[in-house]
């Protein structure tokens, strides 16, 4: 399912009513290419609901529906599923609220929520800075340290974006590709942890798992269970797709993903490898119920993600 994040920071702005009207048609052109290649799931997410957009300062969308020539799209814009705030769309697992993203200083919601699910940013054009198929934003979160103390770890992240067709095009493939993963993924009869584990190779051919992991999964709640299904599929994705020579740093992983604080790191996150080195596993995401985790990590050369823990927060 495409889910459209409609960055806030492209709203309200103080462009010119004529300018404005441009923008909000293009706007809808291209959140309508892409729900030509997903018409049934896509969804546009907003932080207000769209009825009560304003599009520039003094330009409430209801004067862009009251012209004539913009009846059609808004219709079309009213036949796709749209949801708001942002945070309705967060699984019950993910807390947002110690994540914190900004775009050239600004707070970002928009931009964030769609980095966190793994979503496409778009945004009216009205600025040269939103005329990019990507964007980079700068990520800040807090971790918890061994004594219980919050600090704060910033890191930048790129998030697809779209403000005219042109953009889209750049992410068709993946919008086909994600269609047709989530159409598979929901055929899979995978119910408790002892099936997860059976039909791992079939269903994650990208990830390997440690052999501490069965007894883990053979235990894993089933509330747990599709949550976890979904994680390992996402990580299998972003293997399967990560180009090392455009991307050296490492696959463009889900927004849920985060590194391990380094005092927690160097005390909890090593373990034996399959090939019976002593490696660290810092990259993590969680599951229910708290304080569940999936411990992994990146081996580069074969490009897989080895799994070493599914269960409690490691140390507690």
């Amino acid at each position: 399912m495409p889910l459209l994040f409609l960055n806030e920071m492209s709203c309200g702005t103080g462009c010119e009513p004529v300018r404005a009207e441009r923008a909000m048609t293009e706007f809808a052109r291209t959140t309508r290419a892409v729900a030509r290649v997903d018409k049934a799931s896509t969804t546009l997410v907003s932080a207000v609901p769209l009825k009560s957009l304003e599009i520039a300062d003094g330009y409430p969308i209801a004067k862009w529906v009251g012209n004539p020539r913009n009846r059609d799209a808004w219709q079309l814009l009213r036949q796709m599923q749209s949801k708001s705030p942002f945070k309705v769309v967060f699984p019950d697992e993910e807390d947002p609220f110690d994540i914190e993203y900004r775009h050239e200083g600004g707070p970002a919601e928009g931009l964030g929520a769609a980095h966190l699910m793994g979503g496409l940013a778009v945004s009216l054009p009205v600025a040269p800075c939103w005329d990019a198929p990507r964007l980079l934003l700068e990520r800040e979160h807090l971790v918890e340290s061994d004594d219980g103390d919050l600090d704060s770890r910033i890191s930048e992240v790129d998030v697809r974006h779209a403000s005219v067709p042109d953009h889209v095009e750049d992410h068709l493939p993946w919008i086909r590709e994600r269609a047709e993963w989530l159409r598979r993924a929901g055929l899979a009869e995978v119910h408790n942890g002892a099936r997860l584990w059976e039909t791992r190779a079939e269903l994650f051919p990208r990830v390997r798992f440690l052999p501490r992991v069965e007894r883990q999964l053979n235990e894993l709640e089933t509330v747990s269970v599709p949550v976890v299904l979904r994680h390992l599929a996402e990580l299998d994705k972003a293997v399967s797709e990560w180009d090392p020579q455009a991307r050296p740093e490492g696959p463009l992983w889900p927004g849920s993903v985060r590194p391990e604080h380094q005092n927690r790191r160097d005390k909890f996150c090593w373990f034996e490898d399959l090939d019976g080195t002593q490696q660290v596993f810092e990259l993590h995401v969680n599951f229910p119920p708290k304080p569940g985790r999936v411990h992994f990590r990146l081996v580069p050369d074969t490009k897989v993600v080895h799994v070493a823990h599914v269960g409690r927060k490691l140390g507690v």
